[in-house]
């Protein structure tokens, strides 16, 4: 891996990485005042290092799009197709901030449900093994005392099952105790979603945010027509026992039928775009309101000292942040285990999206944790 931004920033090293990787891509940029060389390098030379096949990086600045790159192919295979900036990719987690955390905003802006409400009021089979004061806040803020994750698939062939299995599953620590990244806690939310709006999440998702926003190549459950799109993910040995393309990498949404609110969701970065230029825009998008903006400004400052959390949205940590060094500490932002981050700061009126699909052929590469902080700090140095 490599170790250092000198290395991906050495002239040596960037020449026998363009003349070797050849690597494909395709520009939509409209950075005349902006020189991104050290981004394009940073990238060219992960790929390169093997960090991921290919990527699309959308950085957006007051408004417009001021750099966008596909780079390589959707697998290693060069004869594989190139990424462009219409690939769509497995979201991973991000799944949490596009689609949950937004469809909660809109939730609480409705006055569906109050963020102080315990679970149990909208799914009374949640109080189950002392989660009855466990909140919508707790949720959203990832202390609510459920378990990070589990292992769904080992046991469980069914949707039910699974919903069954964390209504009944016992807190680890007191609500609002401790720190504690829940996919269980935000599969909950989406149930609570569905419950007040009286519409199945993805239904409400498509209907109330990605219609609203032009993301119309955001899909739970993406059409197989669309699969020569769609960047692969793992080739996974241990339950499919095939290579996950056009379906959901994650388990456990793989178990909820493609639908959930921790993961399932596969977009491009233009669309992601759209959301983030919302939230930037204080809750519009084209003159129409989606969110009020206090909420968004609620639902993205940093909660406690306890931890970086905001409601449904992570926040810039001072060391050792996905977002780099450089990011104001008031940023915001989210990752997802297939390779995907978002951030914005929202002082600089910016946003970058940088989709990989890191876990292809296996997710033990982990090389791309080093990149993100890399590429965040190659962006702020060029637009300042």
């Amino acid at each position: 891996m490599v170790n250092s931004v000198k290395k991906y920033t050495s002239p040596v090293f960037i020449l026998v990485v363009l003349i070797a990787l050849n690597v494909s891509c395709q520009s939509n940029n409209h950075q005349s005042k902006y020189n991104f060389a050290e981004v394009d390098m940073i990238i060219q030379s992960a790929i390169g290092d093997s960090a991921f096949p290919g990527a699309v990086v959308l950085v957006s600045k007051d408004g417009k799009i001021i750099y966008e790159k596909a780079f390589g192919h959707l697998t290693y295979d060069n004869t594989s197709a190139a990424v462009t900036k219409n690939t769509i990719y497995d979201l991973a987690s991000l799944t949490k901030v596009i689609a949950t955390t937004t469809a909660a905003m809109i939730c609480y802006d409705r006055n569906l449900f109050p963020l102080d409400d315990p679970v149990s009021k909208y799914i009374p089979e949640f109080a189950q093994n002392g989660k009855e004061n466990v909140t919508i806040k707790n949720l959203l803020l990832h202390n609510s005392g459920l378990p990070a994750y589990k292992r769904f698939y080992k046991q469980y062939t069914s949707a039910d099952s699974v919903i069954n299995d964390i209504y009944k599953t016992p807190l680890n620590n007191p609500p609002g105790s401790k720190f504690d990244y829940s996919d269980l806690g935000m599969i909950t939310l989406a149930k609570v979603i569905e419950k007040v709006t009286g519409k199945q999440f993805d239904i409400f998702c498509k209907e109330e945010i990605f219609q609203p926003l032009g993301m119309n190549s955001t899909y739970f459950n993406p059409p197989d027509s669309l699969k020569y799109k769609i960047a692969p993910t793992e080739i996974d040995n241990y339950w499919r026992h095939k290579l996950v393309w056009g379906k959901v990498h994650d388990e456990t949404a793989a178990l909820l039928n493609g639908v959930a609110g921790h993961a399932g969701l596969f977009s491009t970065a233009e669309d992601i775009n759209n959301l983030l230029q919302m939230l930037l825009n204080g809750g519009t998008f084209n003159g129409h309101r989606i969110i009020k903006e206090e909420t968004i400004k609620l639902f993205t400052k940093r909660y406690s000292k306890q931890s970086t959390r905001a409601l449904g949205w992570d926040t810039k940590s001072k060391e050792n942040s996905s977002a780099g060094n450089l990011f104001d500490i008031s940023s915001f932002g989210h990752t997802g285990f297939t390779g995907t981050s978002v951030w914005v700061d929202p002082t600089r009126n910016l946003s970058v999206v940088f989709l990989t699909n890191r876990v292809y052929p296996t997710r033990k590469n982990k090389k791309l944790y080093k990149v993100r902080p890399a590429l965040h700090d190659a962006v702020i140095r060029a637009i300042d």
